[in-house]
């Protein structure tokens, strides 16, 4: 059976709007930039780019917490993809993602768009912000990784 929440996603997220202030409370905000953001301007400047793109792009999908819309598009807390190989995630977004995945025990379906539309440059930033919030803790992703991913898509 279908539950009614599961139900309410599918028509809000057809309709480009999100459940986020349904069900999730709102992100915190952060009180000071991290250390590593403070003594690197550039990973800093990186990381407010990637939120712009990150809040016109991605938010209606995946969500203001990451947390995605289960069961039809997975979070981005945490996982293997998102944590994982650069080179792999820049593919999904430059290419999208056709295939089903699964998430910590949970199938997610939902055709993912290419958005290849972006540049290098906003691919590398929005990755290095869901590599780095979220919970999420790993590198960034430079400028050059995505230009060599873009390259084998030709």
């Amino acid at each position: 059976m279908i539950s009614k929440k599961f139900l309410l996603g599918v028509l809000l997220a057809g309709a480009g709007l999100t459940m986020q202030a349904q069900h999730r409370p709102a992100p915190k905000a952060k009180a000071k930039a991290s250390a590593k953001t403070a003594a690197d301007p550039a990973l800093a400047a990186s990381l407010t780019r990637g939120a712009v793109v990150y809040k016109n792009v991605c938010i209606t999908c995946h969500q203001a917490d990451g947390g995605g819309l289960p069961p039809i598009n997975p979070p981005l807390i945490k996982t293997t993809y998102v944590l994982g190989d650069k080179a792999k995630l820049a593919h999904i977004v430059l290419a999208g993602l056709a295939e089903p995945i699964e998430i910590d025990g949970e199938d997610y379906k939902q055709h993912m768009p290419a958005q290849a539309y972006l540049t290098d440059q906003q691919i590398a930033d929005v990755l290095t912000y869901v590599r780095n919030n979220f919970g999420n803790k790993a590198s960034a992703v430079q400028l050059a990784e995505v230009k060599a991913v873009r390259a084998t898509l030709k």
